[in-house]
């Protein structure tokens, strides 16, 4: 995560209207109720948490978490999420799955995490979207895939 500690003064500068972009897109297409619980996987800046509801970031970037203005932020994994089964309404991960160390993994945390309603955002150029796109399917039903400039964003539920 060297990369992104590095990278976080700038980070808003360089990605916010490409991530606002994508969060307008997905909140046109899923209905979040304030009394929810979300979890944003792979945080970041915080950009991608504005969801009006109680909102957790998980991100192990401590520079993009600095710079994060969310109450609830945790420094962590995808691989490890620290909360117990169930915990969220919805767990979200935006242009983030492509840095996790192990896809397999995050995929089942998240699913282990969550309730039933899912979002994720795979960046399409990265050489580990077939593979995530293939874990996704495998582990959710996939009720809707919307390709974006850069990304596909995959809504699903558990099966």
């Amino acid at each position: 995560m060297a990369y992104y500690d590095n990278i976080s003064e700038g980070y808003d500068e360089l990605y916010r209207d490409e991530q606002l972009k994508k969060l307008n897109l997905i909140k046109s297409k899923i209905k979040i109720g304030r009394n929810s619980k979300l979890l944003d996987v792979g945080c970041g800046s915080g950009v991608s948490s504005d969801f009006g509801c109680f909102v957790v970031g998980i991100d192990p970037s401590m520079g993009l978490l600095k710079n994060n203005k969310n109450k609830m932020k945790i420094t962590g994994v995808a691989e490890m999420l620290p909360f117990k089964d169930h915990s969220f309404d919805w767990v979200i991960s935006v242009t983030a799955m492509h840095n996790f160390d192990d896809a397999e993994k995050s995929v089942s945390e998240a699913k282990r995490a969550g309730k039933d309603d899912f979002v994720f955002s795979v960046l399409k150029k990265s050489k580990k979207f077939d593979k995530i796109r293939e874990i996704i399917h495998k582990n959710f039903e996939v009720y809707n895939a919307v390709e974006e400039d850069k990304d596909v964003i995959f809504f699903c539920r558990k099966p």
